[in-house]
């Protein structure tokens, strides 16, 4: 399931307007008191597979302080079975919902097939910087349509409205994301930005996330995402994304859990969904 290598960070952009009740008095005074700065953290690959990886992630997170998150939720993982027919992970995730998590649709299936011939460029993006998991990387505009009404209809099941959509790697094509335009998806994001898809506005924001499928890229991560921190601490957003295996390697779980904790002493906290909200509020004013 881990997949990415270290890309070049984004330049700053501009961010939004508190929530009530989540970040300290020095979060509001680095750009008013109605438009602090934020952090958004993300648990992606979310799927009755990996419940028990997910939910040890957010009772650490939440004895850090760390109350709300977006959950990446893939309806159907690599075909090994859909959500719906785990009622155990079903109640799960209708709790997760109810203590104030957000349900993200992340693919489908969050698998792509090879191609008999691709270019050197699609070969990369799919397979070095994705072990084969660049589900929407390229998907026509009807079957991404087909796939995400299918989601939300399965979501929708349990009582939970999905407004956002995450491609698995981050890795979305330009009939897919249209596609996402016209089906309302509130918004998207890739690895360096989050697309406000009502608004036709993107904010740049360079997630952290950590690729441990081999030694070499978790010592890589854990240098990256140390010097990426420190180049991130004036953007307005910063984003934290973790996935279920990053756990199982004790020095990659104890840097996540440090940059978390360190993020929440000056930024607010936010899913996608609530920050998105934030940023239309603040600009409408």
């Amino acid at each position: 399931m881990d997949r990415r290598l270290p890309l070049k960070p984004r330049p700053a952009a501009s961010g939004g307007e508190s929530r009530s009740g989540h970040g300290t008095a020095k979060a509001a005074s680095r750009t008013g008191p109605l438009h602090p700065h934020a952090l958004v953290v993300s648990v992606h690959d979310v799927c009755p597979q990996t419940r028990a990886a997910c939910d040890a992630i957010l009772k650490d997170l939440a004895a850090l302080g760390l109350k709300e998150c977006s959950l990446l939720v893939v309806p159907d993982h690599h075909g090994a079975g859909n959500f719906l027919e785990d009622p155990a992970f079903c109640t799960w995730l209708q709790e997760q919902h109810a203590a104030g998590h957000e349900i993200v649709i992340h693919g489908y299936y969050h698998l792509r097939g090879r191609r008999t011939s691709e270019g050197l460029r699609t070969i990369f993006a799919t397979r070095v910087y994705t072990a084969d998991e660049g589900e929407f990387y390229d998907l026509d505009a009807a079957t991404t349509t087909k796939l995400v009404l299918r989601a939300r209809a399965e979501f929708a099941q349990l009582g939970l409205k999905t407004d956002g959509f995450i491609a698995p790697a981050w890795l979305l094509g330009d009939e897919a994301a249209g596609a996402l335009r016209e089906l309302g998806c509130e918004y998207t994001t890739l690895l360096g930005e989050v697309r406000d898809l009502r608004n036709a506005k993107s904010y740049s924001s360079q997630s952290l996330v950590w690729s441990v499928r081999s030694a070499w890229r978790r010592v890589v991560s854990l240098a990256w995402n140390a010097v990426l921190y420190r180049t991130l601490t004036s953007n307005p957003l910063m984003r934290i994304s973790i996935h279920p295996v990053d756990v199982k390697y004790t020095p990659v779980w104890k840097q996540i859990r440090h940059l978390v904790a360190l993020a929440m002493k000056d930024r607010a906290t936010f899913t996608y969904e609530r920050w998105i909200t934030r940023e239309r509020t603040f600009r409408a004013r």
